[in-house]
């Protein structure tokens, strides 16, 4: 049996066409499509790249079909794309990847260059310094020690991509991670948002929370695309290393204490 069509008549929003007629008031493009194109779905999020990033941003890359790492904004210093924070017995500690600055500023996070390329086996000392007492570290230990030891790129969002990809296949989360340098780029923080989602055929984007303070809605509107923001708050305690408890760590902490139920601490 051939496949079954619905009589329904929709706006194609990925026609080229419909924006084109919309801007001289005419009718916009339409087609009959069957049932599984009207059940279509697709959810994307689009942020910077990060070095092992806390369990929120691990969060936002589960709840979407594709995230797709916007490494052609500007690389901020002191931020998050190179560094991120630890639990030690005298408080947090950054672990930072060394980049290549002088002269260099300001570039775009996909051309920051690894400025000392024994950063991977000295951040694992410290790890194993500070969670070698955690109840899960024995388990995720050979992991963690291939993943650092063995990374050897020279551009940071290739050692973000690879942290990233490896701890997502560990916490069993299969969504499609792609980059920002595979799309074409329009001017305008929401415009540019939009048309990336535009180009990924996404029905619906999930952002940060703190993008609304920039995002222009009316745009996603307009270009049907339904918009919502992540949720960060209500994140369940679990045992921690080293009081008092803290939310804002890099990933690797509530995997070693709480290793194979890590995402029942996770909300996605």
């Amino acid at each position: 049996m051939g496949p079954r069509f619905s009589t329904a008549i929709q706006q194609d929003p990925w026609d080229d066409s419909y924006e084109s007629l919309a801007q001289f008031g005419r009718f916009p493009a339409t087609k009959i499509v069957n049932e599984s194109e009207m059940d279509y779905k697709k959810k994307v999020a689009i942020v910077q790249s990060n070095y092992i990033p806390w369990k929120g941003y691990f969060d936002l890359i589960a709840s979407v079909d594709e995230f797709i790492l916007f490494d052609d904004a500007q690389f901020t210093k002191n931020d998050w794309r190179n560094r991120n924070l630890i639990k030690t017995p005298n408080g947090m500690k950054w672990l930072t990847i060394p980049v290549k600055m002088k002269g260099r500023f300001p570039q775009k996070i996909k051309d920051a260059t690894i400025a000392y390329h024994g950063w991977p086996a000295k951040h694992w000392k410290t790890i194993v310094q500070n969670y070698r007492k955690a109840k899960h570290f024995k388990m995720y230990s050979d992991f963690f020690e291939e993943l650092f030891l063995n990374t050897h790129e020279d551009l940071l969002s290739d050692v973000n991509f690879r942290f990233l990809s490896a701890i997502c296949r560990l916490l069993e989360i299969n969504t499609t991670i792609t980059w920002s340098m595979n799309y074409v780029l329009v001017d305008g923080k929401t415009e540019r948002l939009v048309e990336m989602c535009r180009q990924a055929k996404a029905t619906d984007y999930l952002s940060g929370p703190s993008a609304g303070n920039y995002i222009e809605e009316r745009l996603f509107e307009r270009a049907n695309i339904k918009l919502a923001y992540a949720d960060y708050s209500g994140y369940p305690e679990y045992d921690q290393l080293f009081a008092p408890f803290e939310h804002g760590v890099s990933i690797v902490d509530l995997i070693f204490n709480v290793g194979p139920d890590a995402r029942k601490y996770m909300k996605a």
